[in-house]
């Protein structure tokens, strides 16, 4: 009997408005794997991220979002945060008067009671475990003391995000377009980042637009978004010819 997915998405149909977005899509990502899901602007990228944490603004019309087993359709976000499931957003918000080191604590503290482990990280391991992480993203150790996004550039919240990820270790990351607004350095760090922290224990699904973040991050599965459905899955050669030939090949394919 084959073990039960990390994270299975069967048969998902999303609208916003009751304009359908997601029009039957499935994916399937493992613990281990990382998974790029491309497309070009408006065919549902997006949208499956927001779907996975329970965004209320997307209404799930059919379909399952299953994690480890269990539908998550009906958990709130913070309990599927609580899971294991991690969001990066495209545009992270800015939270006045919480510094980084706080609001890490206080999730940290949560996560850790869902993994059974009631009480919080003693002060001075969570210190010391902070530390390591953001010299691991080659951040400066005063960003710690830092409001969380706020006055921060594009590679500062998406760095902050990649440490979010590092200090909660979810079972599944979701990155929706880590790489937008990046330059070429900061999307260097992020990647060395993400790369750092991706193994046996972590699934990957890294939504994007661009093939250049996969010159950083090697993906094992890609998946081609058009239109609300995921039309072609191929290794990571498929980047690298959509990146030639644009995705209208991809749709010139599907209408042969």
């Amino acid at each position: 009997m084959s073990a039960t997915p990390t994270l299975e998405i069967r048969n998902l149909h999303i609208g916003i408005d009751g304009k359908p977005i997601l029009k039957g899509l499935s994916l399937v990502v493992n613990k281990g794997e990382i998974h790029a899901l491309m497309g070009p602007n408006g065919s549902g990228k997006s949208t499956l991220a927001n779907a996975l944490m329970g965004n209320p603004k997307y209404e799930v019309t059919d379909g399952q979002i299953l994690y480890k087993g269990e539908d998550v359709l009906e958990l709130s976000p913070d309990e599927r945060a609580r899971k294991g499931i991690f969001l990066a957003f495209q545009y992270p918000t800015a939270i006045p008067g919480v510094s980084v080191a706080n609001f890490l604590r206080q999730a940290l503290a949560v996560r850790r009671k869902e993994m059974g482990e009631e009480k919080p990280l003693p002060p001075k391991e969570f210190r010391a475990l902070v530390k390591e992480k953001m010299a691991l993203l080659k951040m400066d150790e005063s960003f710690a003391g830092r409001y969380l996004n706020d006055g921060f550039s594009g590679g500062e919240k998406k760095r902050a995000e990649i440490l979010q990820m590092a200090v909660l270790r979810p079972e599944i990351a979701v990155l929706d377009e880590t790489d937008s607004g990046l330059d070429i350095d900061a999307l260097r760090i992020v990647s060395e980042g993400v790369n750092a922290l991706t193994g046996p224990d972590l699934g990957v699904l890294l939504i994007t637009h661009y093939q250049r973040i996969l010159n950083y991050i090697k993906p094992h599965f890609v998946h081609v978004l058009v239109d609300g459905r995921i039309v072609k899955s191929g290794g990571a050669e498929l980047a690298l010819e959509l990146e030639k030939q644009g995705y209208d090949w991809i749709r010139e394919d599907q209408a042969a």
